[in-house]
C-alpha cells in the first residue's frame, strides 16, 4: 500500500505544527483491535464502530506515522515489522492508561477512596490522629495519604494539586483558595522553670520584651503569629534560635536559652512552665483549606463535610 501524503510532521489548517501523541491517540485502541484480530471486519463489529470508519482511521494512523503498519489481503490483514514494533509499544502505553484510569476510579471510590490531607507539625500527635480515628468509625474502608508541614509548604502542595485538603493556621488569606475557620488555641509564653516568671499563671507579653525568644523558622504560620504578637506588644523579639519543632523549642526553653510562644504541648514538658497571655489576645485560628473551585471526589466530600462539623471542638480541651 502506498502513501503518497506522509509527513511526520504534519501541520493544522493555520500552519502550526501538530503534536503526534494529540494525532495518534484517539486511534491507538483501535490499531490494537485490529492488530490483535488481523481482519477489519471482525475488529470493527468487536468495536462496534462501521469498518469504513476504522478503514479511515487505520488509514489516517499510517500516513500520520508514515509507515505501513499492516499488509493487506482483502480484509485480512497482518502487521508488518513496524507494525509489530509499534504494537509492543502501544500495548504498554494502553496498559498504563488503564491502570492509572483504575487507580482514579479506585481514589474516588465512596467507600474506600483516598483523601490527600495535609496537616501542621503541631497537629500530628492529638488532633489528626483523632480526627481520622472518630472519621473512620463511619468509613472504615477511605484511605488516607498525610503529609505533615509548615503552613506555606502545605499550601504551596495544596495549590500544586498534591493535597484535597490541609489544616492550617494562620488563614491564608489570598486567591484561588477557600478556608474556613474551625476552632481556636490559646498560645502560651513558655519559660523555664528557674525563670522570674515563673511563678505567675498570667503574665503580658510585653513583659517578656526584654528576653531572648526561641522561635519556629520562617515560613512557619507560627512563628508569622509569635511576631505579629510581639510587634502588637510593641516590641520586635531578639531571637536566639529559629527550629523545626514545638518541642525542641521547650527543650531549648528548659535548658535557659530563652522564651517562646507556643501552643499547648500534648503532654507536660518538665523543666518549663506555661504561662496564659493576656495582652495582647494570644490566639491562633486553625481550619481547613482548599482549592477554590475543586471538585470532590466522593471520599474528600465527606471528610470536608466531617471537618465542618467538628466547628468549635477540633482540639483537644
Amino acid at each position: 500500500m502506498k502513501h503518497d501524503d506522509r509527513s511526520p510532521a504534519r501541520r493544522s489548517s493555520d500552519g502550526v505544527p501538530e503534536d503526534i501523541v494529540t494525532l495518534l491517540a484517539p486511534r491507538l485502541a483501535q490499531f490494537v483491535g485490529v492488530a490483535r484480530r488481523e481482519h477489519v471486519t471482525r475488529a470493527a463489529q468487536e468495536m462496534r464502530i462501521p469498518q469504513s470508519t476504522l478503514s479511515r482511521a487505520l488509514g489516517r494512523l499510517e500516513r500520520d506515522l508514515g509507515v505501513d503498519l499492516f499488509a493487506r489481503r482483502g480484509r485480512a490483514l497482518s502487521l508488518t515489522p513496524a507494525g509489530r514494533t509499534f504494537l509492543v509499544s502501544v500495548e504498554r502505553a494502553l496498559g498504563e492508561v488503564e491502570r492509572a484510569a483504575e487507580a482514579v476510579r479506585a481514589d474516588a471510590d465512596p467507600a474506600s477512596g483516598k483523601v490527600a490531607f495535609g496537616f501542621l507539625h503541631t497537629m500530628g500527635s492529638e488532633t489528626v490522629p483523632g480526627l481520622i480515628r472518630a472519621f473512620r468509625a463511619d468509613h472504615p474502608g477511605i484511605r488516607f495519604s498525610l503529609v505533615q508541614n509548615y503552613s506555606e509548604a502545605m499550601l504551596e502542595r495544596l495549590r500544586a494539586g498534591d493535597l484535597d485538603l490541609c489544616l492550617t493556621s494562620p488563614v491564608p488569606g489570598e486567591p484561588g483558595l477557600v478556608f474556613r475557620r474551625l476552632d481556636e488555641q490559646r498560645l502560651h509564653l513558655v519559660v523555664p522553670e528557674d525563670h522570674r516568671l515563673a511563678g505567675r499563671r498570667r503574665v503580658r507579653l510585653a513583659e517578656a520584651a526584654d528576653e531572648s525568644f526561641v522561635t519556629l523558622e520562617p515560613g512557619y504560620g507560627m512563628r508569622r503569629i509569635a511576631d505579629d504578637l510581639c510587634r502588637a506588644a510593641g516590641f520586635r523579639p531578639r531571637i536566639a534560635f529559629e527550629g523545626e519543632e514545638t518541642e525542641t523549642l521547650r527543650g531549648l526553653v528548659a535548658a535557659g536559652l530563652g522564651v517562646a510562644l507556643l501552643p499547648p504541648p500534648p503532654v507536660p514538658r518538665p523543666g518549663v512552665v506555661e504561662l496564659a497571655v493576656t495582652a495582647p489576645r494570644a490566639v491562633r485560628e486553625i481550619g481547613v483549606a482548599w482549592l477554590e473551585g475543586r471538585q470532590d471526589t466522593p471520599p474528600v466530600a465527606a471528610f470536608k463535610s466531617f471537618l465542618l462539623s467538628r466547628r468549635g471542638r477540633l482540639l483537644p480541651r
